[in-house]
Order: structure tokens, then sequence, then C-alpha cells
């Protein structure tokens, strides 16, 4: 089998060879401009809708669980049979299922779905796996079911801007690998939509936090930062977002059936890492004195910004096009409501 992958390189196939062609000329169904203001809405109740989660790791298990909440029929992908197991346990139809190496066509539940939710990263050196599947895609999603089509990027394909202020419209500069395939991935997923006539969103994520993922728990597991956190530690500007928030953003796109833009989702406060994780430490410390244990000294003290990629995120659009109102504009709001959902100090699992 031959792979294509529109707008971005892709280095593998099924038969071990690469076909990279221009992306095709667009179908007669096209995408009406996309509109500043709702006038359009589907329901989000359950009824007949169908989401497909592909990667269904800290936010797709998340914006899973809500949606099955409302009534919606959830089914998508994991990497392991005791993730399928927790996975089944909130409702959700889900399969093992490896992008490099297995075929759509055991996902039996894909080609029903009115909506398609894309987490899985793109890999260095092969590209967006998914996209490397474009014949299955098309013949698995391309008969009129799906209504709507949304992809998890990054705000990373903005590179190094000086501390500016950043929009959509701001032209993308990655400077890492994983940061150009994510934008490589973007135009995929975009071509791809236009291709088939569905909306496509793409959402541009800050660094993600929320329950059993955050400065708080870091803190209490007793975890040294990482290389790649102690390089995020230096920055001057950090853009973050609460996972509550993401769901929000998927969910008032959904509604608003002109979106079909690029969306920034990150709170209103940039703040840097270092001011995030002293705000965890009171909070902890003002709880719990003396129990808690404090991170490394070396991990606390202010670093010489050493990692480039100084940017502060702009969230307008979000707020402006979608109507979205952050649960937790600031991260001091998020981590109180971590906090005070503790009865007690969290034992490691």
């Amino acid at each position: 089998m031959e792979a294509a992958i529109f707008g971005a390189s892709c280095r593998l196939s099924r038969a071990g060879t690469v076909v990279v062609r221009s992306p095709p000329e667009r179908s007669h169904r096209q995408l009406s401009a996309p509109m500043t203001v709702a006038v359009a809405r589907s329901e989000s109740g359950g009824g007949g809708n169908r989401l497909f989660v592909f990667g269904t790791g800290f936010v797709g298990r998340f914006v899973s669980d809500r949606f099955i909440s409302q009534g919606w029929h959830v089914s998508g992908t994991c990497t392991s049979a005791p993730m399928k197991t927790e996975l089944e346990k909130i409702g959700m139809e889900a399969f093992v299922f490896d992008a490099v190496s297995d075929q759509l066509r055991s996902l039996h539940t894909l080609q029903r779905a009115t909506h398609l939710l894309v987490s899985i990263p793109p890999i260095v050196g092969i590209g967006d796996p998914l996209l490397c599947l474009h014949g299955e895609l098309q013949a698995a999603i391309g008969d009129g079911n799906l209504q709507w089509l949304g992809y998890l990027s990054s705000t990373s394909v903005y590179g190094d801007c000086g501390g500016a202020w950043v929009d959509e419209d701001y032209p993308p500069d990655p400077e890492t690998e994983s940061a150009k395939s994510r934008l490589a991935a973007e135009k995929g997923w975009l071509d791809l939509g236009h291709e088939l006539g569905v909306t496509v969103n793409v959402f541009r994520l800050g660094g993600i936090y929320g329950p059993g993922r955050s400065a708080l728990d870091t803190i209490i597991k007793g975890q040294s930062l990482s290389e790649g956190q102690k390089k995020r530690e230096s920055r001057l500007f950090t853009a973050r977002v609460h996972v509550a928030d993401i769901y929000q953003a998927i969910k008032a796109s959904i509604e608003i059936l002109s979106s079909g833009r690029i969306y920034n989702v990150v709170d209103d406060d940039p703040a840097p890492r270092q001011e995030v994780f002293a705000f965890a430490q009171s909070l902890l410390e003002e709880r719990w004195a003396g129990t808690v244990c404090k991170l490394d000294n070396n991990d606390m003290k202010p670093h010489k910004s050493l990692s480039g990629c100084e940017k502060r995120v702009s969230n307008a659009r979000l707020k402006k096009e979608l109507g979205v109102s952050l649960l937790y504009p600031m991260y001091r709001l998020g981590l109180r409501n971590i906090l005070e959902s503790w009865d007690s100090v969290p034992k490691e699992p």
C-alpha cells in the first residue's frame, strides 16, 4: 500500500514506499467561510452523536468521559489492554491500536462516527501516523457521516516570538522537530477536511494540567523536574490550560457549525513555571504544614532564560468566536480547585 500525506511529509508506508503528492483539488462540497458569530448550532445532547477519539491520553479520556455523561456514544483508541479496561469502565468502546502498524479497518465504529477528535501526536521522522493512512482514512470517514473533525495541536508551533503577544494569525515559526511536525500535521488535517467537505478545528493547546497532572501532584510525589521541565522552568512566559477548559473549547466548536478555525486554547495568565510551582508549594504548606515534601531547591531557583520560545499566547478568538468563558482563567484558580478536591494528601497508586 502506498502512503501519502497532504501538507506534510510522510516517510512510512505499509509496503515500505512513500508517495508524496500535491494536495488534490477540492471537492465540490466546499466549506463556507468561517463566521465570527454563531448562527447555527448543533444539538450538544447525545441523540445520534457518535464521537471517535484517536488517542485517549489525559485529554482524550477527560473529554470522552464528559461527552459520555452528555449521552453521546464515544469510542476510541488506546495503547494497552489495561487502559482499554479502564476506558470501558467509564462507558467507552475502546480499541487497542497502534497508529504506525495497525489498520483502520479494525476500528469498526470509526465509519459511523459523526465527530472525530485526533489526539495522537506526530512522530519526528515519520509525520502524523494517521495521515500516512490517507487512503484508509478516506474510506473510513468519507461516506458522509462525519460532521466535525478536531485536531489537538500545540502552541509550540509559534516558536520564539521574543515575548510578544501572538494570536492565530501570527506566522508560525516552529524551532524543534516535534513542533515542525505539529505544524505539518495541522495542514494535513485541514487539507483532508476540505477534501471531504468536513469542518476542521485545530486547537493549539498550552501546557496541559488538571486533576492528577499538576504542579501540586509533582510536589506531592516528590518528583524532581525533568531536564525538559527545567528548561521550560527558565522561561519568562508559559502558556497553560486546564483540561476542563479544553473540553469547553471542543464542545463549543461542535455546537457552532460554522466554526472551522484554528484556536489558541490557553488561559489568561502566561506566568512562568517557577511562579506556578511556588504557589502550589504555598498551597500545600498552608493545608498540610510539615507533611509535604518540598521541591529540590535547585528546581525552585530562578534561572536565566536559555530555552527561547518566549511568547504570550492570546485566547481572544476562543472567547469571541466560540463564546468560551474559561472555568480557570488563571492557574491559581485551577490549582485551588484541584487542592479542594483532595480530602487528604494523595497517595501514589
